[in-house]
């Protein structure tokens, strides 16, 4: 289907590609590799069959073009849904990357900021994602830890890492 919405270098066109999956689900490192020999932005429509009802869910990853090989973030993605459920419209976009900005938006984790790019909202997703495994790995080494002197120090560093992730959601 053509929009026709004028397009940017960071977003010339968007390709939709729906997926039947064979299984329960198609891994990331099928889409990746779909994701890497496309050059353009992406959004997949991944559908199941499970207990007699069809299912859909989106997922996509933002894509930067470039030089050479797109770069990816990780991926984003819906819950299922039944496949009879009403579909929203498309936003409202006079071109392409606020369009993009506006269909990946609501596939991420965490809300964008006003004003807030969607390469920013990406950085600040994959920060966010850093941060939360730098979380979790202190939680357990603070679990495990026997000395007192110690525990209290990687209590400092827990603390200020998980202040440091709310300031990033």
């Amino acid at each position: 289907m053509t929009i026709n919405l004028e397009g940017s270098p960071e977003v010339p066109e968007i390709q939709v590609f729906v997926i039947e999956a064979k299984g329960d689900d198609v891994s990331d490192a099928v889409l990746t590799v779909i994701d890497k020999a496309v050059k353009f932005p992406i959004i997949f429509e991944i559908v199941r069959q499970r207990a007699g009802s069809t299912e859909v869910r989106m997922v996509a990853a933002h894509k930067r073009l470039g030089r050479g090989t797109p770069k990816l973030s990780g991926y984003y993605s819906t819950t299922w849904r039944a496949a009879e459920e009403a579909r929203q419209p498309l936003p409202v976009a006079i071109t392409l990357p606020p369009l993009y900005a506006a269909l990946l938006a609501p596939l991420a984790s965490l809300p964008a900021r006003p004003g807030e790019s969607m390469a920013e909202l990406a950085d600040r997703l994959a920060a966010v994602r850093q941060l939360e495994r730098e979380v979790t790995a202190l939680e357990r080494r603070l679990f495990r830890e026997q000395q007192f002197n110690r525990k209290v120090e990687l209590r400092r560093t827990l603390k200020a890492r998980q202040h440091e992730l709310e300031q990033w959601r």
